[in-house]
């Protein structure tokens, strides 16, 4: 799953200076699924409050769940997102989403989150190929 970049956005790549707002909304156009996946739980983070919000529905198809993947194992994606959202985000496999408020209150939620124990408690057998 590729972003598609525009050839201005490339060329402000290739001079050596990227506006991260430019990248962030390549990401939006690109990866709708995504996007609209992380601006939802913010919103939701937002609205109810509490330590985390997170997704627990899988993507609707294969393409979603690329998006999914591609914006959250991409470090640079992801920053960008963690920095225009103002929040920290976390993925345990091919649609648990969560996002955490950067307040250090909720650390101890996030280790657990984002823990070895958290992802094998994860696990089932209909995610075994997602």
């Amino acid at each position: 799953m590729s972003l598609d970049v525009s050839p201005a956005l490339l060329e402000q790549a290739e001079r050596g200076e990227v506006d991260e707002a430019e990248f962030v909304d390549c990401v939006r156009t690109s990866l709708p699924y995504a996007w609209e996946m992380i601006s939802s739980l913010v919103d939701r983070l937002q609205a109810d409050g509490g330590e985390f919000a997170d997704n627990r529905t899988p993507p609707p198809d294969e393409q979603a769940r690329g998006q999914l993947l591609r914006a959250l194992a991409s470090d640079a994606i992801r920053g960008a997102l963690q920095r225009h959202f103002g929040v920290r985000l976390a993925f345990q496999n091919c649609h648990r989403v969560a996002v955490f408020p950067l307040d250090a209150s909720v650390d101890q939620r996030l280790a657990r989150f984002t823990s070895i124990r958290g992802q094998l408690l994860n696990q089932s057998p209909e995610l075994r190929d997602c």
